[in-house]
């Protein structure tokens, strides 16, 4: 049955293949789950509502995303766009968040609109490439930043703003040595390199403890 409804042959995949994709996908992007609502709760927003819209909108896009378009991508909230809700709408500009929230409604909806009515491509499409490439690596440097600050390898410093962490520090290190496995195996081109940093290190230690 899934061959015939998910064309897996046809796409050059098996069952196998996907299965281990799709559980290295939601172990990278599962820290979503505590980092949205963490941001959006400092705009005010209620850190368990929150939480609960996070999974349940990042569920079902990527349950739709897979049984209807057939497209191994998953969905979830953006990571730049709640900072940007947070800390210049809410906190710089001090709009309400239940303002700011119905605005996000209105914009979904007008995305909605433009994408029905074909005039999103066009949009897209008219954009130039380089910005599409500066983009991905602003969220992406944003996005590293969060887990760098997290793990402790940066801190705030009144001086500098942020400065080196506790290098000592057993959370710290942990990082370092995961983020070091997970370089070292893809680099070595192993398939599952990510998930095996994730999860190989951490249960390691656990298990020499």
């Amino acid at each position: 049955m899934l061959e015939t409804y998910f064309r897996l042959s046809a796409l050059g995949t098996t069952v196998r293949t996907e299965v281990l994709a799709g559980v290295t996908t939601f172990m990278t992007m599962a820290y979503i789950v505590l980092v949205n609502p963490l941001i959006l709760s400092e705009a005010g927003l209620p850190i368990a509502g929150v939480a609960a819209a996070t999974c349940v909108a990042a569920g079902l896009g990527s349950i739709l995303m897979g049984l209807v378009a057939n497209y191994p991508i998953a969905l979830a909230p953006g990571m730049g766009l709640n900072a940007y809700f947070t800390y210049t709408v809410v906190k710089g500009m001090g709009v309400p968040w239940e303002t700011a929230l119905g605005c996000v409604l209105i914009s979904g909806l007008v995305f909605l609109v433009l994408t029905l009515a074909g005039l999103r491509k066009i949009i897209v499409e008219a954009m130039p490439r380089p910005l599409f490439a500066a983009i991905a690596a602003g969220i992406g440097l944003f996005i590293a930043f969060i887990g760098l600050k997290g793990a402790g390898l940066v801190v705030a410093n009144p001086a500098t703003t942020v400065t080196l962490g506790d290098l000592k520090a057993p959370m710290t290190l942990l990082s370092l040595g995961g983020l070091v496995l997970t370089g070292a195996l893809m680099a070595g081109r192993v398939r599952a390199a990510v998930l095996i940093g994730v999860v190989g290190l951490p249960w390691w230690l656990l298990s020499c403890t």
